[in-house]
């Protein structure tokens, strides 16, 4: 891997800013109207948005684009993943990018790589799948043309295996049915797409009723060419990061990641860096801006791009950061769902959200600031984004406590 040659340095603080602006942080709120051309500038920066089924305060894919754009409307981001119409085509797509992920449906193509992938990986697993319930990967597909969009338990009743919902593949995946089990195999060696969801339950449809024709009929793109481009990608959502970094993006293998840094390295697309204080080589988008400053505010959801990697998150922000929904309840420190706080270009506090539908209320059930700053100020701008994703998610009120070191300068700061 001939990239570790360095042409330059870079500050920590400059280096957090790099960060930030790469990720639209420094990008103004809109002032009116948030629309499509809005999202597309928060995809152009963020690349990829994750998909996650937790829904204790809000959808994980909806929370990047108010975290940078401020309140927009509930149907934007569904109307551009999951429908389509002449004068509003789809936007997105899903696939398995970082985790499950929307992604642009122009990067479809560059994941040929990762079908043919899970094709190798899981093919001894569905050839006992195939051996019990010949015919049924004919069968889903077939169904599927005729009915979709349609979901996994629709279609067991369509094809009349109901039955086999009593009788589930012992271990891995979940023990889902066989039917599940065939379209998530077609689903991931991409034979079979997301045509829209309900209740967040995916509905599987063909590519070629989703995709636009241009995209299907594109001509094949190379592993290493793919790899090559969804490193770029990554370069250009980070700004700046370690290989590693920019790898656990898209969630490259290391060989086929340091080949493809190499090269863009080579070609100057992305130059090699020191970051003071960083242990490891950095690397930089050529285009990657260092804003002079850094100012505004955001709640940033668990699964949010800028901190998807808790390691680089606590080298750039000094900001420890594990999701505690695992952990039982009695051995979490900040709690369930807990969303990091930024406040001028820095990580001050972390809150753990609740959203109470029947009661109308956002409750803050554990409030904290990290060591050091001012309780006061990040209190009054951590109450007033409280209040305005309360009222993006149509809730009456804001409830802070009982847990944190900050819980009283919210509550005071709620206070009409």
């Amino acid at each position: 891997m001939k990239v570790t040659t360095t042409l330059g340095s870079v500050g920590a603080d400059a280096a957090r800013r790099i960060a930030l602006g790469a990720q639209g942080f420094t990008d103004a709120r809109p002032g009116g109207e948030v629309s499509r051309r809005h999202l597309r500038r928060v995809l152009d920066r963020v690349r990829l948005i994750q998909l996650d089924s937790v829904n204790v305060a809000v959808r994980a894919h909806y929370m990047p684009l108010f975290s940078r754009l401020g309140p927009y409307p509930a149907d934007l981001v569904d109307d551009a993943a999951w429908s389509h119409r002449a004068r509003r085509p789809r936007m997105l797509v899903e696939y398995w990018a970082h985790e499950a992920s929307l992604l642009p449906v122009e990067d479809w193509p560059l994941f040929r790589w990762r079908m043919r992938e899970y094709e190798r990986k899981y093919a001894t697993r569905f050839a006992a799948l195939r051996k019990r319930s010949p015919g049924l990967f004919d069968d889903v597909l077939a169904a599927v043309k005729e009915l979709g969009p349609i979901g996994a338990g629709p279609l067991e009743d369509e094809l009349g295996l109901s039955q086999r919902r009593a009788r589930k593949a012992p271990g891995g995946w979940w023990n889902r049915s066989d039917v599940k089990h065939a379209c998530e195999w077609l689903f991931a060696t991409g034979e079979l797409t997301t045509g829209t969801r309900r209740s967040f339950q995916r509905l599987y449809d063909l590519p070629e009723r989703v995709l636009p024709p241009e995209v299907l009929s594109a001509p094949p793109v190379s592993d290493d060419e793919a790899a090559r481009q969804l490193m770029l990608r990554a370069a250009s959502a980070h700004g700046i990061g370690t290989e590693p970094d920019l790898r656990d993006y898209y969630r490259l293998p290391p060989d086929r990641s340091k080949a493809a840094l190499s090269e863009l390295v080579e070609q100057g697309l992305v130059e090699a860096v020191t970051v003071h204080g960083w242990r490891h080589p950095a690397y930089r988008h050529v285009d990657a801006r260092v804003p002079r400053r850094v100012t505004g505010r955001a709640l940033l959801a668990p699964f949010d791009p800028l901190v998807w990697r808790r390691e680089r998150t606590e080298r750039i922000f000094g900001f420890h950061y594990r999701i505690e929904i695992y952990v039982p309840e009695p051995k979490r420190v900040y709690g369930y769902y807990v969303f990091p706080f930024l406040l001028d270009g820095q990580l001050v506090g972390r809150v753990d959200l609740k959203t109470d539908r029947v009661a109308g209320v956002l409750r803050a059930r554990g409030v904290f600031a990290e060591p050091g700053v001012d309780h006061t100020r990040v209190a009054h701008e951590l109450a007033a984004e409280l209040r305005l994703m309360a009222d993006w998610l149509g809730l009456d009120r804001v409830v802070a406590g009982p847990n944190g070191n900050l819980v009283k300068e919210v509550r005071s700061a709620l206070k009409p």
